[in-house]
């Protein structure tokens, strides 16, 4: 499921591990990943709650908004490529930025800024992103 495009079906595997959790169901291991990420953000709990009401909803940066979705996938996807050090040699840029910061999220957080201006230029580009940049991006935070 969660390798799909469909921005439906995403958000409902986020209510559905969230649904099971409140239940105290067993979750499969990616369940457990997403479930982790979510409760570091209890600011989203209300709207999980909400369940499918709020599946159509839009976030738009032009109305100061976040997509929680976005947001939570992008912790994901960090924390993916810490798992693979894809690309090579994040699991040292972050090591080093962890050292200085001395918190997770907070450092996943940054290293988000990172991802997201990766991914937005290499749409913009109609290119694939570049990692190399990506990667030098999230050392040059760790020089700060």
């Amino acid at each position: 499921m969660f390798f799909t495009q469909n921005r439906d079906e995403i958000r409902r595997f986020y209510l559905q591990v969230w649904e099971k959790s409140q239940a105290g169901k067993a979750l499969e291991p990616l369940e457990a990943q997403i479930l982790d990420v979510i409760q570091t953000h209890p600011e989203y709990h209300p709207l999980l709650k909400q369940g499918e009401e709020q599946l159509d909803k839009e976030w738009t940066p032009e109305m100061g908004e976040s997509n929680p979705y976005l947001h939570m996938g992008m912790h994901i996807t960090i924390r993916e490529q810490l798992s693979t050090d894809r690309p090579p040699g994040i699991r040292d840029a972050t090591r080093i930025l962890l050292q200085q910061i001395g918190d997770g999220h907070a450092t996943e957080h940054l290293m988000m800024e990172c991802l997201g201006e990766t991914l937005w230029k290499g749409q913009h580009d109609g290119k694939v992103p570049n990692e190399q940049a990506y990667l030098h991006c999230i050392q040059q935070l760790g020089l700060r």
